[in-house]
């Protein structure tokens, strides 16, 4: 299949771009930082584009089976807009050009319910303060996003990962299309769901949620290092 990965040189975008170039697929890799993309091949065309710039993502979109959406950003205080901007870009150029799957990421918290198998200080103290204060400002644009994709006549698919980690290889994870019980997804996990997502049959117009199910991080060591930004 012809894949565009928007978001490519992220660490989510990376790692779903190799995968999909070692099953066979041409992929078109679109960052803002060509230069900086670690990645060759044959079957890889790195585009510099930004998805703010709607004739840019019309290029990269002519001529995909699929598209596959990482765009994401840290956590911060200020507005955010990457992702509903981008994404009504994205499918304004997939209409017009007849491309009908995509498959994008938020998360799991906008499942709106409680985790599952939780203690009460994280269902009500610890994932509150990530989701209303630390992280508002980006849940709040990803719900846009969702609003937008499912109000664009595509055949789509959202992947809610949780807490992001590394990982070498794809493990047994789990998906649904309720919230799972766990805290974390591996991005090598989530690179494999986003995949088979754009390239299967998948599940067509439903979110869903993958977690990974073993050899996870410690929770503070997560936050330390994906939230705030400290190794």
């Amino acid at each position: 299949m012809k894949l565009a990965v928007f978001g490519a040189n992220g660490p989510t975008g990376r790692r779903t771009t190799a995968q999909a170039i070692a099953e066979g697929h041409t992929v078109t890799a679109v960052t803002r930082r060509p230069d900086a993309f670690p990645l060759d091949g044959p079957r890889l065309r790195v585009i510099g584009a930004d998805v703010y710039d709607s004739a840019a993502v019309e290029q990269v979109v002519a001529g995909q089976d699929a598209v596959i959406s990482t765009l994401g950003v840290p956590y911060t205080r200020r507005p955010v807009t990457v992702y509903s901007r981008g994404i009504s870009h994205i499918v304004d150029a997939m209409t017009r050009h007849g491309v009908r799957r995509l498959v994008c990421v938020t998360s799991t918290v906008l499942f709106d319910t409680e985790a599952p198998g939780e203690s009460l200080l994280f269902r009500k103290v610890v994932e509150p303060l990530v989701v209303r204060s630390i992280g508002r400002t980006v849940y709040e644009d990803m719900r846009r996003m969702e609003r937008i994709v499912r109000d664009s006549g595509r055949e789509w698919t959202v992947v809610r990962p949780a807490g992001l980690f590394d990982a070498h290889t794809v493990s047994h994870y789990r998906t649904s299309t309720a919230r799972l019980p766990g805290r974390y997804t591996s991005r090598a996990d989530l690179g494999d769901a986003l995949l088979r997502q754009a390239t299967g049959t998948g599940h067509v117009r439903a979110c869903i949620d993958v977690r990974t199910t073993e050899n996870t991080p410690g929770f503070v060591d997560l936050l330390r290092k994906e939230a705030l930004g400290k190794s």
